[in-house]
């Protein structure tokens, strides 16, 4: 009974990992995820990692009569740059990591703890199973 209360989880919260209920847990957490307002970027960070910030090449600016000659250059892609989907992938990375966190318990989260992305945690959680 206790490991069915422990995997179901609730509406504010994630599912609990309980031991040997990893399959089951894994798809209520994915489950889970799927029902908050991010869910697609909670599940890209997860599953595939988060998005990283691509470069982007400014094109030379000529000389006009009123400027002078811009040269090409190459800039980081910013959040105010981004498509609205790759910024929520990119928003999402740090509730990612909490709702992996509050789903698993003291035992495993000395081994996921060092993990920096979500991605990491993901996989260093279904290697203990």
């Amino acid at each position: 009974m206790h490991n069915n209360i422990m995997a179901a989880g609730s509406r504010d919260r994630p599912p609990m990992l309980a031991t040997r209920r990893y399959a089951q847990w894994r798809s209520h957490f994915l489950r889970y995820i799927d029902t908050r307002p991010n869910g697609d970027a909670l599940r890209k960070c997860i599953l595939k990692g988060p998005y990283t910030p691509s470069t982007v090449i400014i094109p030379v600016v000529p000389v006009t009569d009123n400027t002078l000659a811009v040269p090409e250059r190459t800039t980081v892609e910013t959040i105010l740059d981004m498509y609205p989907k790759n910024k929520a992938h990119f928003e999402s990375e740090k509730e990612a990591i909490h709702l992996l966190l509050t789903g698993i318990g003291d035992e495993i989260y000395s081994t996921v703890d060092a993990c920096k992305i979500a991605h990491e945690m993901w996989e260093a959680i279904e290697r203990l199973q």
